[in-house]
């Protein structure tokens, strides 16, 4: 019994050892850094499978008053006009040409709707493993970057869906009569799926912009100067990216040029402090020989700033 309870404290030493919540000061050797990683992926991984489950689920069963998965994903296809379906009567269906299609696309689609809602769990995951090497600072941007990056993916998002069954109206009316359009699951999805990826991810444009701005590299003077440039090149890539139908195309390049001239006002408003900044500091009066004002004593992590005292009297000088 004695054996068995110091090998138990034992493998409970080891854990408490690779696990961060027992060194507050975040040092970590590699292996401990190795074994952390692992736990927080494990944990983002059963997220991910607990939320493919419930989008499994979701796909064939309505959650109250939220339609189910299915009729979510194919609601743009049976927004258009039944006479642009195949066939033209009875139901709103898409075609299954190989067998388990349906299963893998039901199993696919659930995958992603889970990833999306568990989100907050496997992100937490991947912030709870690198907040620990961040200074606090470091801490509120990166917080601020997530919370609006995943703002403006979903807003991307949602746009594509509202556009989705406008592209499908105009790509169905192509051919005249010489065609019966009849979408399979699985090319139906992947357009969809990409529509929805393509316009997240370009509306992160702003939030790109105004990190570079941040760090320096990209200023408000030199955008303004390419404003005309950059918003020809958002319409150009709008045109690439989407579907050969107007709509998306100007939907899209009309939101990014929305976003782009807001993020333009952003770094206007921070060039404008960082200038007022240096003239106070008198900054842009100093000789381009001459050293900035930095206090250059060498210190050690140690050093604590000293705290503000009263000043001393003439009574306490000897």
């Amino acid at each position: 019994m004695a054996d068995s309870s110091d090998k138990r404290e034992g493998r409970q030493s080891r854990r408490r050892t690779r696990s961060r919540r027992h060194n507050p000061d975040g040092t970590m050797t590699l292996i401990e850094h190795i074994y952390e990683f692992r736990r927080r992926l494990g944990y983002a991984l059963l997220a991910i499978v607990a939320g493919g489950i419930l989008g499994f689920l979701w796909f064939s069963n309505k959650i109250g008053p939220i339609p189910s998965l299915g009729d979510i994903v194919t609601g743009p296809y049976c927004a258009i006009p039944p006479e642009q379906r195949y066939p033209r009567t009875g139901e709103c269906q898409l075609l299954q040409t190989v067998p388990f299609e349906a299963f893998m696309i039901q199993l696919r689609v659930g995958l992603t709707a889970g990833a999306v809602l568990f989100s907050p769990v496997w992100l937490y995951q991947l912030w709870a493993f690198i907040a620990p090497g961040l200074y606090s600072k470091e801490r509120k941007y990166a917080l601020t970057f997530v919370g609006f990056a995943s703002v403006l993916f979903a807003g991307g998002a949602v746009l594509a869906y509202l556009m989705v069954p406008h592209a499908l109206e105009l790509l169905t009316t192509f051919g005249g009569g010489e065609f019966a359009t009849w979408f399979t699951g699985d090319r139906y999805i992947s357009f969809v799926l990409s529509l929805l990826l393509i316009f997240g991810v370009s509306f992160e444009l702003p939030l790109l912009i105004v990190m570079l701005n941040r760090v320096g590299v990209a200023r408000y003077e030199l955008l303004k100067k390419w404003r005309r440039g950059i918003i020809f090149l958002l319409f150009v890539f709008a045109a690439f990216v989407t579907p050969a139908d107007p709509f998306s195309m100007i939907a899209l390049a009309g939101a990014l040029t929305l976003l782009f001239e807001f993020a333009l006002q952003l770094t206007r408003l921070h060039d404008r402090k960082l200038e007022r900044q240096r003239g106070e500091e008198g900054w842009d009066k100093l000789a381009d020989d001459e050293a900035a004002p930095f206090d250059y004593t060498p210190s050690t992590i140690d050093d604590e700033p000293a705290k503000p005292t009263k000043a001393a009297s003439t009574d306490d000088v000897t």
